[in-house]
């Protein structure tokens, strides 16, 4: 009984953990430090529109938080610049040149 009643609690406190890991923000700079750890794994930045810019279909705009900026592609329409924003999408590499690299976050529309 005991050891039914201590799995079901480790149980919820892994659960518990992974709904925070979902609530709280990425910083930037770690995921511009390790992108590839971060590939194709949903992520969620939180931070200020520095930057926002539509060129004929490509819609992006620039997040900074307290660590770093990353570009966000979107498909929604473009906040402000000086909103206080949170993005969930995927990490990107959007090209490689040399040692130069632009890593960018897919934003998945369906979430806000």
């Amino acid at each position: 009984m005991k050891n039914k009643i201590l799995r079901s609690v480790i149980g919820l406190m892994v659960l518990g953990l992974a709904a925070c890991y979902s609530v709280f923000p990425t910083p930037i700079a770690k995921l511009l430090a390790d992108p590839r750890s971060y590939e194709g794994r949903q992520v969620q930045v939180s931070g200020e529109v520095v930057e926002s810019v539509s060129i004929l279909v490509l819609k992006y705009f620039v997040v900074r938080d307290d660590t770093g900026e990353i570009t966000v592609i979107t498909q929604r329409s473009l906040p402000r610049k000086g909103e206080k924003v949170k993005v969930y999408g995927e990490i990107k590499e959007a090209f490689s040149l040399g040692d130069q690299q632009l890593i960018v976050l897919m934003e998945d529309p369906g979430k806000r």
